[in-house]
C-alpha cells in the first residue's frame, strides 16, 4: 500500500507539475507570440531578412511598402521623403516602421497564429505633405514635422539627407562614407538632438513670466552686446536699442533674454526645460525619442548664454514640436503618434489610442506666450507668407562651430479648424525667420488647403 501510495504522489506531482508549465507556456505565448511569429528567423514572414507579410500606407492608403513583394511607392519622392519612416531594406534605419511595427505586419492570432497575408498598417503620415517637405527643403539636411495636436497624428515627418532606397548606387555611396550622405541612416526628428538657438527663449520667457514679479517693468537697452565684470560678452546680431520684454522676444534680443537668465537662475531655467519636456524622452507609437540637456553652470556668461539657447542646450525636435501643441492647448496637448491603424485580412481594424502630455506651466503662461508669438508673424517674420492662417512662431538662429547657423522655425496655427504644431530645422541654413520660415510656409499651406 505504502509503494502504491508513493506511486499516486509521483504521479499527482507530475501532473501539477505538467499543468503548471503549461500554464507558464500559456502566459509566455499570450505575452510574446506575437513577437515570436515577427522574428526575423522565421522564413514564414521573413524572406532574405527583410519581412514578407503585409503592406504599410499612409493616412490616405497610400502604399508606401509592399512586404510581399518588396516594393516602395512608384513615386521618386514619396519614396525618398517617406524612407525614414518605412525603413531601407537592410535595417540600418532601426525605427523604420518595418522593424518597429514587424508584429502588426505579421497580423498575428493567439488563436490562429499568423494570417499568411499580414496586416495593412496605416501610418499617420500623409505622403503628400511629405514631399511637399522634402522639396521645400531643397536638398538641404535637417528635419521638418508637423502634427495635429490634438489628436498626436503626425502628418509629416522628414528627416534629411534622404536617400532612395530603390537606388542601389546611393545606398553604396552612404556606406562607402560619402559625405553629402552623413547621418542618412539617422532619423533626425525621432533620434537626434540639436543646439536650439532662440527656440529655447520661450522656455526661458514662461520662467521669466511665473517667477519675476517686476517682468511688465523689465525694460534693457541693446547696444550690440551686454559684457560681463570678467570681461566677457553675449552678444546680438544687431543693436535692438531699447526693448521691454515682449519686444525681445520678437527682436530676439540676446542680451535682455541672456540677462533674464541671470535673474532667473541656471537651475530655475533647467526646471523649466525639464517641466516643458526637454529633458526627457517621449515615446511616438512605442519608439523612443532622443533626451535633451540643459547644464548649469556658476559663470554668469555661460548661464546667459543658457537661457538665450546656446551653450550647452541641446533639443530633441520631436519634443520642441510636443511643447508646441502644449503652448497652442494651454499646457496638455496629445503625444506624437506614427501609427494609426492596423487592418486585418478580414477587414477588422484597429486604432492606435491618443494619449496626453501635460507640461508645469500655468495656462495664463501659454496663453502669454501664444500673444507674443503672434505679434512675432505679425511685426517681424511676416504674415503675408502664411496667408490668413493665424501662425504663432518663433525663429532661432543656433551657433554650431565653424560652420553657419542653424536655421529653426518653431510654432503652431492659433485655429481650432487647424490644430497644427510645427518644427523646422535647416542645418547650416542661417537665419530662421527666411531659411526655415519658407518651408514652414509651404508645409502649413499645402497641410491647410
Amino acid at each position: 500500500m505504502k509503494q502504491l501510495k508513493n506511486r499516486t504522489l509521483f504521479v499527482l506531482f507530475f501532473i501539477l507539475a505538467l499543468i503548471l508549465g503549461m500554464c507558464v507556456l500559456l502566459v509566455f505565448y499570450v505575452l510574446n507570440g506575437a513577437s515570436w511569429a515577427s522574428y526575423s528567423a522565421n522564413r514564414h514572414v521573413y524572406s532574405n531578412g527583410s519581412i514578407s507579410s503585409g503592406s504599410i500606407a499612409d493616412r490616405n492608403g497610400v502604399v508606401l511598402y509592399d512586404c510581399e513583394n518588396d516594393a516602395y511607392n512608384d513615386d521618386y519622392e514619396i519614396r525618398v521623403s517617406t524612407v525614414h519612416a518605412i525603413g531601407d531594406r537592410n535595417g540600418s534605419i532601426s525605427v523604420g516602421a518595418k522593424s518597429v511595427f514587424a508584429d502588426e505586419l505579421v497580423g498575428f492570432s493567439l488563436i490562429f497564429g499568423t494570417n499568411g497575408t499580414g496586416n495593412q498598417v496605416n501610418l499617420t503620415l500623409d505622403a503628400q505633405l511629405n514631399k511637399v517637405a522634402y522639396e521645400a527643403m531643397d536638398g538641404r539636411d535637417g528635419v521638418v514635422a508637423l502634427y495635429n495636436y490634438k489628436t498626436g497624428d503626425l502628418l509629416c515627418m522628414l528627416s534629411t539627407p534622404a536617400f532612395d532606397p530603390d537606388d542601389e548606387d546611393e545606398i553604396a555611396a552612404i556606406n562607402a562614407g560619402d559625405e553629402s550622405y552623413d547621418g542618412a541612416y539617422l532619423n533626425r526628428f525621432l533620434s537626434s538632438t540639436y543646439t536650439p538657438g532662440s527656440t529655447f527663449k520661450l522656455v526661458t520667457s514662461a520662467a521669466a513670466i511665473e517667477t519675476l514679479s517686476d517682468l511688465d517693468s523689465f525694460t534693457f537697452t541693446c547696444d550690440g552686446s551686454l559684457e560681463y565684470d570678467d570681461g566677457s560678452t553675449v552678444t546680438c546680431p544687431s543693436a535692438h536699442g531699447t526693448v521691454d520684454f515682449k519686444t525681445a522676444l520678437a527682436d530676439s534680443c540676446n542680451g535682455a533674454f541672456a540677462t533674464l537668465a541671470n535673474e532667473i537662475g541656471g537651475e530655475t531655467l533647467k526646471q523649466y526645460a525639464e517641466e516643458a519636456g526637454l529633458l526627457s524622452s517621449l515615446s511616438v507609437s512605442g519608439i523612443p525619442t532622443a533626451t535633451g540637456s540643459f547644464s548649469t553652470t556658476v559663470s554668469a556668461v555661460d548661464e546667459g548664454w543658457s537661457g538665450v539657447g546656446q551653450y550647452e542646450d541641446l533639443v530633441n525636435p520631436c519634443a520642441m514640436l510636443t511643447l508646441m501643441g502644449c503652448i497652442a492647448s494651454g499646457g496638455e496637448a496629445a503625444v506624437p503618434r506614427l501609427l494609426l491603424s492596423v487592418t486585418g485580412s478580414v477587414g477588422l481594424t484597429t486604432t492606435e489610442a491618443t494619449e496626453t502630455t501635460f507640461i508645469g506651466w500655468a495656462s495664463s503662461t501659454c496663453e502669454q506666450l501664444t500673444t507674443m508669438m503672434r505679434n512675432n508673424v505679425v511685426s517681424h517674420y511676416g504674415q503675408s507668407q502664411f496667408g490668413d492662417l493665424a501662425v504663432c512662431a518663433k525663429s532661432g538662429t543656433a551657433e554650431v562651430g565653424s560652420g553657419s547657423p542653424h536655421a529653426w522655425f518653431v510654432g503652431f496655427i492659433d485655429d481650432d479648424e487647424y490644430p497644427y504644431a510645427f518644427v523646422v530645422i535647416v542645418e547650416n541654413g542661417g537665419w530662421g525667420s527666411s531659411v526655415a520660415g519658407s518651408v514652414a510656409a509651404a508645409v502649413l499651406e499645402a497641410a491647410c488647403s
